[in-house]
C-alpha cells in the first residue's frame, strides 16, 4: 500500500484517504479503522491521521461520532467552491444564475418588506442612471439583481448568487465591451424594460411574475453570450 512520502503530511494523508474512499474501500455509511491501524497504513503519526480526518469531515467526507468512532459521510468531496466558479465557463455560470434568481424572485414576491422594495427601486434608478462607464454599470446592475436575492430572506442563496458576483461581472464587463458599451440612452431601452418588469413583478406580490421575468431576462443574457 502506497505511503505519504511528502509534506505537508496531513494534506498527504487526507488526500489517500480520499483516494481510498473514492475507490469503494469503504462504504458509505461504514466507519473507518481507528488511529493505530491508518498511522502505519499512511506511515505517518496518530496525530496526522487525526489532522486528515479533520480535513476530510471539514469537507463533509467524514464524521467523528462521539464514542463510536469515525464514519464515511461522503463519497466524494465537493471542489473548493471559489475555485469551481473561476474555472466555469460564462454560459454555466448564467444557467446557475437562472436556478438561484428564479427562485429568489419568487421568494422575494412574497417576502419583501417595504424597506426592501425601496431599496430595489433606488438601485433600478442607480442603475440606470450610471451609463458613464461599462464597469459601473456591471456594478450598479449586480447591486439591483442582489437587493432582490436579499429579500428573498434564505441566506444560502445570497451567499450563491455572492459566489458567481466576480464571474459574472467579468463576464458582462466584456460583454458589453464586444458589443461597443451601453447604447445610445434611448428612451426606450428593452434592457431596462426588463429589470423594471422582475420590480413590478416583485412590488405586486407576484411569484410566478417574477420568477418568469427573472428567467426571461438571465436567459436573453445566455443567448447573446452563446
Amino acid at each position: 500500500m502506497a505511503q505519504v512520502r511528502r509534506a505537508p503530511l496531513a494534506d498527504q494523508a487526507a488526500q489517500a484517504l480520499m483516494e481510498r474512499i473514492r475507490a469503494g474501500e469503504w462504504r458509505l455509511g461504514e466507519k473507518l479503522p481507528g488511529e493505530t491501524t491508518l498511522a502505519p497504513q499512511l506511515g505517518v503519526g496518530r496525530s496526522t491521521v487525526r489532522e486528515a480526518i479533520r480535513q476530510l469531515a471539514g469537507r463533509g467526507v467524514l464524521a467523528s461520532r462521539q464514542g463510536a468512532g469515525v464514519f464515511v459521510t461522503a463519497l466524494d468531496a465537493p471542489e473548493d467552491w471559489d475555485h469551481v466558479v473561476r474555472r466555469a465557463d460564462i454560459v454555466s455560470v448564467i444557467e446557475a444564475r437562472v436556478a438561484i434568481e428564479t427562485e429568489a424572485a419568487a421568494l422575494a414576491a412574497g417576502r419583501r418588506t417595504p424597506a426592501e422594495l425601496r431599496a430595489m427601486r433606488r438601485a433600478l434608478a442607480d442603475r440606470r442612471a450610471r451609463r458613464s462607464g461599462i464597469e459601473e454599470h456591471v456594478d450598479a446592475d449586480t447591486a439591483f439583481h442582489r437587493s432582490i436575492v436579499v429579500a428573498a430572506h434564505n441566506p444560502i442563496l445570497t451567499e450563491l448568487f455572492d459566489g458567481f458576483t466576480p464571474r459574472s461581472r467579468q463576464a458582462m464587463i466584456e460583454m458589453l465591451r464586444i458589443r461597443g458599451g451601453l447604447g445610445d440612452g434611448a428612451d426606450h431601452d428593452p434592457d431596462h424594460d426588463a429589470h423594471a418588469r422582475l420590480l413590478e413583478a416583485v412590488a405586486q406580490g407576484d411569484p410566478q411574475a417574477a420568477a418568469e421575468s427573472s428567467r426571461a431576462h438571465l436567459l436573453t443574457i445566455k443567448a447573446q453570450l452563446s
